[in-house]
C-alpha cells in the first residue's frame, strides 16, 4: 500500500475533534464505517453462533462507539471499546452518555502497545483499523506485526476476532493472520462487477485463535 495520511495519528485526531465539535453543535454521531450494514453482520453472525450475552467483547479503534452502542442494544453487556485517539474516546463517551449506555467501558488506547489490563477477551471486532495501520508512512509491516502480536495478547485462545476490511482480499487476510489464528467464515459482504469480473470492495471474516 502506498503510504497515507490515513494512518497517521494526527490524521484521525483531527477528524475526531471535528466529529466530537460536529456532535457537540447538531448532535450528529459522524460517519460509520462501512455503513450500518456491517455492524448488522457482525451482530447477525454472534446471534447466528448464540455467542453468550456476557461474552467479553473488545472493540479494536471503536471511533464514534456506534458499534458498541448497537451491540449494547442487542443484549450483549460486556463492552469495551479502544482507540489511540483521545478526541475518539471524547466522542465515544458522549454518544454512549446520549444513548444511555453507562456499562459500555471506553479507553485511550494505542493497540500496538497495549496495556496489562487489556487482556482476556472472548471476541475481538475490527472495522477498518488494520487497514489504517497498514497505510501508516512509517514501517508499516512492523506496524501489523505489532498488531498480530497484539490480538494474540488480548484474545483468549480458541477467541473470536472478526475484521472487516476495504484493502485486503480474504487470501491476503488469511496470510496476514496466519500466525495464531484459523479461518472459520467469510461473512458475505456487498458485490461489484467491473470489466466483466465480480469482487468485493469489502471484505469481512471470523477468525479464531488457535
Amino acid at each position: 500500500f502506498s503510504p497515507s495520511v490515513l494512518g497517521t495519528r494526527e490524521h484521525w485526531d483531527a477528524a475526531y475533534e471535528r466529529e466530537l465539535q460536529t456532535f457537540q453543535d447538531i448532535g450528529d454521531t459522524g460517519e460509520i464505517w462501512f455503513g450500518e450494514e456491517s455492524m448488522v453482520r457482525i451482530i447477525r453472525w454472534l446471534e447466528k453462533h448464540k455467542v453468550p450475552l456476557d461474552s467479553s467483547v473488545l472493540d479494536i479503534g471503536t471511533g464514534n462507539g456506534v458499534l458498541l452502542v448497537e451491540l449494547a442494544k442487542s443484549g450483549y453487556m460486556n463492552l469495551t471499546g479502544i482507540d489511540y485517539s483521545p478526541s475518539a474516546i471524547q466522542l465515544s463517551e458522549k454518544v454512549r452518555e446520549k444513548e444511555g449506555m453507562p456499562n459500555i467501558k471506553l479507553k485511550v488506547e494505542d493497540f500496538l502497545a497495549p496495556s496489562a489490563e487489556l487482556s482476556g477477551f472472548d471476541i475481538c471486532i475490527d472495522k477498518g483499523t488494520f487497514d489504517a495501520i497498514s497505510l501508516n508512512p512509517s514501517d508499516a509491516v512492523g506496524k501489523r506485526k505489532l498488531y498480530v502480536g497484539s490480538l494474540c495478547r488480548v484474545l483468549k485462545p480458541e477467541g473470536f476476532f472478526l475484521i472487516t476490511s476495504c484493502n485486503w482480499t480474504k487470501e491476503e487476510l488469511l496470510n496476514e493472520f496466519r500466525e495464531g489464528f484459523e479461518i472459520l467464515e467469510e461473512l458475505p459482504t456487498p458485490k461489484f462487477c467491473f470489466g466483466g469480473r465480480i469482487g468485493n470492495s469489502v471484505t469481512a471474516l471470523v477468525f479464531q485463535r488457535k
